[in-house]
């Protein structure tokens, strides 16, 4: 198989596919991102924490104005995830200034950066360390059925959606992948995007994995051999299909069923998800074997994503707008895709 003569396949939907057409980010307020601390700030300690909205730059950008700004070297310089330049994003940022006074951050205030708040923690922003995100989308120029509409939401909100890897990740018409096949073939790349493209690479098989899953209509649901992992929680464990509970704690979203992010190790599936996982990742083989080669381990991911606090309304006859939460990792795109083309935005 190669990724370099094909486009990034149409990984399959959960509910039908989407019914409506609408356009999305024709301005950044038309896509709101707000990230949800999963931690209490103390007000003491030698990292001053900001939380900085942002409209316009992305995230590494304000990191490296924070560390001119603060006079540190840009590794003092903190964040908890990645935000997108093509939004209104709020997000934390944290800068070590041991027995240092803070600078007046209101300095930094412009029209695409805003302090919106400064206090003070005993320990560093780590990467990952938030509880997720919430959004606030507008969808411009929406044409459709709102009766279906309104169906697939409600079944967004009562089963969540496949938790794919947004198309981003993979760069524009995959050239992401590309790139991590070329890396496996030897071309020499900076350590930044080796990082980059084989997360790509490992998040492409795990879309795989996880679409056919979905065309089995089997995402949501625990098949002999499967790994169960917790909603808030990274933990795992082996389904027991005898125990009744399991398939009541997967209907209520408290578990999901995994797939694999593919790396060195062996596959901690068994029975039929073990073949399944074996069957798709064979087909990408070339990927497979440059994750291994690289040396990535081998890693669980949820299959199914929790859409919490799901809201809609129309503003208008062609204006949609969703608000919802999602756990740190999932994208917002898994959600539009469920519902909405907008393939010509």
């Amino acid at each position: 198989m190669s990724v370099e003569q094909t486009e990034l396949p149409h990984w399959a939907p959960a509910y039908g596919g989407a019914q409506s057409t609408g356009v999305i980010r024709r301005s950044a307020d038309d896509f709101i991102v707000n990230e949800i601390q999963s931690f209490e700030l103390s007000g003491e300690g030698e990292h001053a924490f900001l939380h900085i909205e942002k409209c316009g730059e992305n995230t590494d950008f304000i990191a490296r104005l924070l560390s001119r700004f603060a006079g540190v070297r840009q590794r003092d310089v903190s964040y908890a995830g990645l935000k997108d330049r093509h939004a209104r994003t709020t997000q934390w940022f944290s800068v070590w200034l041991p027995g240092k006074p803070d600078p007046d951050w209101s300095e930094l205030n412009s029209d695409t950066l805003k302090v919106l708040q400064a206090t003070r923690h005993s320990r560093k922003l780590k990467r990952g360390s938030l509880a997720g995100n919430q959004f606030i989308l507008k969808i411009r120029d929406w044409k459709g059925n709102k009766e279906l509409l309104e169906q697939q939401l409600n079944s967004i909100k009562e089963q969540g959606v496949p938790n794919y890897f947004g198309e981003q990740r993979f760069g524009r018409e995959g050239a992401n992948i590309n790139k991590a096949l070329a890396l496996f073939a030897g071309a020499k790349l900076s350590r930044n995007l080796r990082g980059m493209y084989l997360s790509a690479a490992r998040s492409y098989l795990f879309n795989q994995i996880v679409s056919q899953r979905v065309q089995n209509a089997t995402w949501d649901q625990a098949l002999d051999g499967d790994l169960l992992m917790f909603t808030d929680s990274h933990s795992f464990f082996k389904a027991d299909l005898s125990d009744s509970t399991v398939s009541e704690r997967i209907q209520s979203l408290d578990i999901h069923p995994t797939a694999a992010l593919w790396g060195k190790g062996e596959l901690e599936t068994s029975q039929t998800v073990a073949e399944i996982e074996h069957q798709t990742v064979s087909e990408h083989s070339e990927i497979a074997k440059g994750l291994i080669k690289f040396g990535l381990e081998q890693d669980r991911r949820a299959m199914r994503s929790q859409v919490k606090d799901l809201q809609w309304t129309f503003l208008d006859a062609e204006c949609l707008e969703l608000q919802f939460s999602l756990n740190a990792g999932s994208y917002a795109t898994a959600v539009l895709r469920e519902i909405i083309d907008t393939s010509t935005s």
